[in-house]
């Protein structure tokens, strides 16, 4: 018995030794980021892909990159969009701090665009007519929604979790609430 232990141990050392180059270095070619920004339910787009909300990579989450040079892209619907350029140091943490231009406030009528998590994932990039609104989370409950003038859109929802996508056309009517269930039609 102490003899097979010995023997599994041994070809566990054997297989981690050869492997840990290979660990090494792929944690070397990599850094992760770190996003500071106000407000934090601003979108975080790396190189053209949604990653989530900053509000989760400023404190205890970041974002493992390549090491290298990146495109940031931080988008809310009441602020202006901020692209800026970074670059990631292999094994380090990469900190962006940014604070986002408020827009003009807009002026009713609005209706309420209510966003059920489905298969899409709480932190779903919710886009409207192509254009980045925030994440399935901040639209999800009774007391939630998204405020938008009455009319008719082209709603995309983009899993940030691997679910599945969403995409539909829907009509926002004035002072009602228009419920949609993410990936689902």
């Amino acid at each position: 018995m102490k003899f097979r232990s010995m023997m599994y141990g041994l070809a566990g050392l054997i297989v981690f030794s050869a492997l840990s180059p290979l660990l090494w270095a792929q944690k070397s070619d990599t850094g992760r980021l770190k996003a500071k920004v106000n407000p934090g339910r601003a979108g975080v787009f790396v190189d053209g892909k949604y990653i989530g909300p900053a509000a989760n990579f400023g404190v205890t989450r970041t974002y493992v990159l390549p090491a290298g040079e990146h495109e940031l892209k931080l988008a809310e619907p009441r602020y202006k969009d901020v692209t800026t350029k970074f670059t990631i140091d292999s094994g380090k943490t990469t900190v962006v701090k940014q604070t986002m231009e408020p827009l003009p406030t807009p002026k009713p009528p609005f209706g309420r665009l209510r966003i059920l998590q489905g298969s899409s994932g709480k932190f779903g990039a919710v886009y409207i007519n192509g254009k980045y609104m925030g994440h399935i989370d901040e639209f999800s409950n009774p007391a939630q929604g998204l405020l938008i003038s009455p009319g008719e859109y082209q709603l995309r929802i983009a899993s940030a979790e691997g679910g599945q996508d969403h995409e539909e056309k829907v009509t926002i009517k004035e002072n009602q609430t228009t419920t949609i269930k993410a990936g689902t039609k």
